[in-house]
């Protein structure tokens, strides 16, 4: 598997202010699902649209995005800066749920007030005490010191038929009570799963956990990623 790089020998510096990261790091984790509009923004960071514009205006002026019509998108500077902010999101995650054994539930809100005060070198000694994970508790991949991440590979369990089996190895981290039913079920990247029964019509799905079977929703198997 080939990791991405992006703008590897650009000089990646700390952003003046932390919104201006949430921003960064908002339009990147957008742009993966497909083309970034000011109106998803705004929903993403909470905030107004005369607010979004603003901060845009902002971020253009410094040469981290473009705007074409509706759109938005992160220079390859912006890119770096991006994946910078996502690198100490994640690493802080691990930190919360490995070391101070916060549940994986509870780290994102705390690792977004944490990836805006870690220096590089707590970033890095932080990394080296980690043993350099790959992913963050959810799964999700860690960007590497020079802007490569390794894209995760996998299906939805919901497109596994039945008696299809597959390991977890990423979940979706924005909805904390999703996150938490999926723990009481033991649902954790790396756990063996087995599609017993899917019902017709987009109906739920019987799935069997380390010996125990659940019927989960479709949109919510949706959000989990098995390799088979």
């Amino acid at each position: 598997m080939h990791g991405i790089l992006f703008a590897a020998n650009a000089k990646v510096t700390r952003m003046p202010t932390s919104t201006l990261e949430e921003y960064l790091e908002s339009i990147y984790k957008l742009g993966e699902k497909g083309v970034v509009r000011p109106t998803m923004i705004a929903e993403s960071v909470g905030v107004s649209g005369p607010t979004v514009t603003a901060t845009l205006k902002r971020l253009q002026a410094r040469g981290l995005i473009t705007r074409s019509k509706s759109a938005v998108e992160l220079t390859n500077v912006g890119q770096r800066e991006a994946l910078d902010i996502v690198r100490r999101h994640r690493l802080a995650e691990r930190l919360l749920v490995d070391v101070l054994g916060m549940g994986w539930d509870e780290a994102h809100e705390d690792a977004c007030l944490l990836e805006h005060a870690l220096s590089p070198r707590v970033q890095a000694a932080l990394e080296g005490y980690l043993d350099n994970p790959s992913v963050c508790p959810h799964g999700h991949p860690i960007p590497s010191a020079e802007g490569v991440i390794e894209p995760v590979v996998g299906d939805p369990l919901c497109d596994v038929g039945t008696n299809g089996e597959g390991r977890i190895v990423q979940v979706a981290e924005d909805n904390d009570e999703l996150l938490q039913y999926l723990g009481s079920l033991g649902m954790f990247p790396g756990t063996d799963v087995k599609v017993c029964e899917v019902a017709p019509f987009n109906g739920p799905l019987l799935i069997e956990v380390n010996g125990s079977r659940y019927a989960i929703a479709r949109d919510i198997a949706s959000k989990i990623l098995v390799t088979r």
